[in-house]
């Protein structure tokens, strides 16, 4: 019987994973002077069971441009490390208001709001002093902690997530009010594309380039990864969408059907299921086509690619 590109990807996940989950459990372990209860609520998220995409994604760009892993390794960790911390914080109440989060209890439901908070806190600048002084040389240490500051920051991740927020709150008094027609629908697709291109887009994206720059990659390649990461970054979220929708919630992890609860705007809820997954499948499809100049080394990010849409969580 024939593999599936989901099995493809998880052999080739399955060599890197175990050096992830390490370095990060080495990253945090409780040091002097770190409360004890802060220590286990950081490490309760941060290795929580996950996927891993994006500390996977710095190092399979580094391999594709003829890096090396260790090399890498620093970077991925600090990028798991914002992904985590913006998983806590927008879990909260004021926020997405989770109680479910990769199959266990959220992190505030379980250490309370302000450890929680402080934890994600912790995580944030944790990431930045790994990349300071782990990732070698230090110009390259410098130009990660930049890259990877802009896309956390006001105009991508967190600008992502509070125009996700206002945009919530917006959709939720238009329901009701009738099917969007075409030119509305055009400028709801075109806003909730923005949307994700910063709350989600960014990190898929940063984490490529901190992978491309801890190898050393030239102009062409760093080009072919943006493009790359800016197609692979909208179909995740359109993926994560449709499980919204259809998923299980036990495989999920979390919650399914809050998006709808909510009165969120979603690419289903814009385009249906059927076009959602056409679309995730396109761009996935355009993405794989990117990677074909980068040659056999690049052959793991079009498995990755190619994972996002076939998941099931």
């Amino acid at each position: 019987m024939a593999r599936s590109q989901t099995d493809s990807f998880e052999q080739l996940a399955a060599e890197l994973r175990p050096q992830i989950e390490a370095a990060l459990e080495r990253y945090t372990r409780p040091a002097a002077g770190c409360p004890a209860g802060l220590a286990e609520s950081m490490r309760y998220s941060l290795l929580a069971p996950g996927k891993r995409l994006r500390p996977l994604l710095v190092l399979m760009a580094a391999e594709a441009c003829g890096g090396k892993v260790g090399e890498a390794m620093p970077a991925a960790c600090a990028v798991e490390m914002i992904h985590c911390y913006s998983l806590i914080h927008d879990d909260l109440p004021a926020m997405d208001d989770d109680d479910l989060r990769r199959g266990r209890p959220t992190n505030h439901k379980v250490y309370g709001e302000a450890l929680a908070i402080l934890a994600g806190d912790a995580l944030l600048t944790r990431a930045f002093e790994i990349l300071a002084r782990d990732v070698r040389p230090p110009q390259v240490a410098a130009a990660c902690c930049a890259a990877l500051g802009q896309a956390a920051g006001a105009c991508e991740l967190v600008g992502g997530q509070a125009d996700d927020i206002l945009g919530e709150k917006g959709h939720a008094k238009q329901n009701g009010a009738g099917r969007p027609g075409p030119a509305s629908t055009e400028a709801m697709l075109a806003s909730l594309e923005a949307i994700h291109r910063r709350k989600t887009g960014s990190i898929f994206l940063v984490s490529l380039r901190l992978g491309a720059l801890t190898a050393g990659a030239d102009a062409m390649q760093m080009r072919l990864l943006d493009e790359y990461g800016e197609r692979l970054g909208l179909a995740f979220q359109i993926a994560d969408d449709l499980l919204d929708v259809q998923g299980n919630e036990g495989a999920v992890g979390k919650r399914v059907g809050k998006d709808a609860d909510r009165g969120k705007l979603t690419f289903p809820g814009l385009l249906g299921a059927d076009e959602s997954q056409r679309r995730a499948e396109r761009l996935v499809a355009e993405a794989c086509e990117l990677l074909v100049a980068l040659g056999p080394p690049a052959e793991p990010l079009a498995a990755l690619a190619r994972y996002v849409v076939e998941r099931d969580r």
